[in-house]
């Protein structure tokens, strides 16, 4: 299962990606609400970054405790459930004149519910699909958030503008709960991929099974560190430029989709593979430049050409699979989701921080430089382990 077409015509896909565009699209126009709403009422950049990616933080403790979850609860169920918590966190986050404080317990609560949900909708994915479908489904995905993002925030972005951060909160809770409709309407109704009760136990020790493999671990650090660092970079779109916030997201989207679209539909098999630390390369260098302070065209080219670099996570996606029992397949799936996510947050705050003491621009390079630094050590890490074919692999997937 190669092409697009087949995968429409398996018949759980399509209710599972729009059940999926409209959580990225509530998501998308929600973190560009809340981040907009934080830095009116602060005037902090740091403040701005954690309510936009916050929730991401909250997701090192959600897959520490609940991960086990996404292998051992029916998907459907799962899927609907969490879709439904979200849109009442994000009706909650919407209350005009709720304390900073409230907001950002909100934003905790979010945060553990984000961790499950990848595992589940993942896993879901890996399960409905042939085993070689998932490279081309992952992509597809990545492609419709892509294009999901890209309309958010040029629509919150000018609705945020033209009426108010809390409508726009308000418009995704409803899309929160569409999302939640559509699970439990199109989906069948699936068991557990694995036995067992959820429980904290199970998810350390599935967690330790997967960490324990050098590979593994390898392939993980990949996922999780370069891209986390340069979302820093994009968490400070909005102090950077506070009326072009909403511009510089969507080039960033456009970018992803076309690096989406080319490593996971046009390159072939032995090409990708090479090119995935390249990609990563891409994704940080052009944020390197914005210590300039370049004008926003200039700037929103910078953020599509960088994005094209996400297309590197397919590979090592496809590469995580190869390497993890099927039973195990949701919550290594989770475990990445929900690392990469955490590392988003913790970049998304360092890079605020940095803005606080220096500048958004200055924070900017400063991130990216981290990322390039830590892409060229993993990629030395894996060649260190001479005759091990896989190697190679673990920094690109």
């Amino acid at each position: 299962m190669t092409g697009y077409r087949q995968l429409f015509r398996t018949p759980e896909f399509p209710p599972l990606l729009l059940s999926t565009a409209a959580h990225t699209a509530a998501q998308t126009a929600a973190g560009l609400a809340l981040g907009t709403l934080v830095y009116r009422a602060t005037g902090s950049p740091l403040l701005s970054a954690v309510s936009m990616f916050g929730p991401s933080l909250a997701q090192v403790l959600g897959a520490t405790l609940f991960l086990s979850g996404a292998d051992r609860l029916p998907p459907r169920t799962a899927l609907a459930g969490l879709s439904l918590a979200f849109a009442a966190a994000t009706a909650l986050l919407a209350v005009p004149g709720l304390p900073v404080a409230a907001v950002f317990a909100v934003v905790l609560v979010q945060g553990l519910v984000a961790a499950l949900g990848g595992g589940v909708r993942w896993g879901l994915l890996h399960e409905v699909l042939a085993k070689d479908g998932y490279l081309a489904g992952r992509s597809l995905f990545n492609m419709m958030s892509g294009l999901t993002q890209i309309i958010g925030y040029a629509a919150g972005g000018a609705l945020v503008t033209a009426l108010s951060p809390h409508l726009v909160l308000s418009l995704a809770a409803l899309l929160h709960a569409f999302a939640g409709v559509t699970a439990r309407l199109g989906l069948t109704a699936r068991p557990p991929r694995a036995t067992g009760r959820p429980s904290v136990t199970a998810t350390w020790r599935a967690n330790a099974l997967l960490w324990s493999s050098r590979p593994r671990r390898l392939v993980y650090l990949g996922l999780w560190l370069p891209n986390g660092l340069v979302v820093g970079c994009e968490a400070l779109f909005v102090p950077y430029d506070p009326a072009a916030a909403g511009t510089l997201f969507a080039c960033a989207a456009l970018g992803m989709l076309v690096g989406d679209l080319t490593v996971g539909r046009l390159l072939p098999p032995a090409v990708r593979g090479r090119l995935a630390t390249p990609l990563l390369l891409l994704l940080a260098t052009p944020y390197a430049f914005f210590v300039l302070r370049p004008a926003l065209p200039l700037a929103a080219l910078c953020a599509a050409v960088a994005s094209v670099g996400f297309g590197a996570s397919l590979v090592q996606q496809e590469r995580l699979m190869s390497l993890t029992p099927p039973e195990l397949s949701g919550q290594a799936l989770g475990l990445h989701s929900a690392g990469m996510l955490t590392l988003q947050g913790v970049s998304a705050a360092l890079a605020g921080t940095v803005a606080q003491l220096t500048s958004p621009a200055t924070a900017m390079t400063v991130i990216a430089l981290a990322s390039i630094t830590v892409t060229l050590t993993l990629a030395a890490a894996g060649r260190r382990r001479t005759g091990d074919t896989t190697a190679d692999l673990a920094p690109t997937g």
